[in-house]
């Protein structure tokens, strides 16, 4: 029997609060500031620890943020009929500029086929400066 709309609303809400609590992710300290099937925002606040020299950030952070936006994106709006295994197929990643502060990544879904979903996610600072880009394949299979 398929879910509900409310059944489905509680599957993307376990989904919201479950992608920001896994340990690495949580290490990071990931924060969603919006969860909508149109638009997943996340963001790093600053941590010295995340940086190569106490201002910079590791590419490693920008690209942990790119995948766990981009999933983000994927699970909410996701049907939850079609299943719950999941995980990242490919995922590219582009730094054509440098963050100063929190990282704020906007990720959208832009496809959603059968077993495989493609996002694409910019990750910026709060002045706006473009720092990475991304995009990624997800494919969740019952």
């Amino acid at each position: 029997m398929p879910l509900t709309d409310d059944e489905q609303q509680q599957w993307r809400d376990r989904f919201r609060e479950m992608m920001v609590s896994t340990r690495y992710i949580s290490t990071l300290g990931v924060v969603v500031d919006r969860w909508s099937p149109d638009e997943v925002v996340v963001r790093i606040p600053f941590a010295e620890q995340l940086t190569n020299n106490g201002t910079e950030y590791h590419g490693g952070v920008i690209a942990a943020l790119i995948d766990t936006a981009g999933a983000a994106a994927v699970w909410a709006g996701h049907d939850f009929d079609k299943g719950i295994k999941a995980s990242t197929v490919t995922m590219t990643v582009n730094y054509p500029g440098r963050a100063v502060g929190d990282l704020i990544a906007t990720a959208h879904c832009v496809k959603r086929g059968r077993d495989l979903a493609f996002s694409e996610i910019e990750v910026r600072d709060p002045k706006g400066t473009l720092a990475a880009t991304g995009t990624l394949v997800y494919r969740i299979v019952p």
